[in-house]
């Protein structure tokens, strides 16, 4: 029922990502026009939830079920995003060590302009709180 990635929500945005083994998670995404916040631009608070879904999902390169939250999300608007027009969201990894990490992430534009930026501190979600929940009930898949 994710938000961003659930196959399950009726109002979801359905993203899929791959990554690389190493360091980045990437999806290439045309957001729907019914997201729009101004007239056939979309809403910033879908691109916020784009780019922490996107940013987050670099600490399950190599471990899928590696789940970290995000601590603290800034994120810089530098363009506005058109509704169904192709992008790239890319996450990158710049440190993960012991249960505390800090990532980046980019919304980029057809013609290569980087619409928004992300910088995030992710921290492991606690052992007790992954144990009092049914992870299968994520319906998690690796794509």
């Amino acid at each position: 029922m994710c938000f961003v990635c659930g196959r399950s929500n009726p109002v979801g945005l359905y993203m899929q990502f791959e990554d690389d083994g190493e360091l980045e998670v990437v999806s290439n995404y045309a957001v729907p026009a019914h997201y729009q916040g101004y007239p056939g631009i979309v809403h910033g608070g879908v691109l916020a939830a784009m780019l922490d879904e996107v940013v987050a999902r670099v600490s399950m390169i190599g471990d899928p079920h590696h789940f970290m939250m995000s601590v603290r999300l800034e994120i810089l608007y530098r363009h506005p995003v058109p509704t169904e027009t192709p992008l790239r969201v890319v996450g990158r990894i710049l440190r993960l060590r012991g249960r505390l990490g800090k990532a980046e992430g980019r919304i980029i534009l057809p013609d290569g302009t980087v619409a928004c930026e992300a910088s995030m501190s992710l921290a492991d979600i606690p052992q007790e709180l992954l144990t009092s929940v049914n992870l299968s009930l994520l319906n998690w898949k690796v794509d």
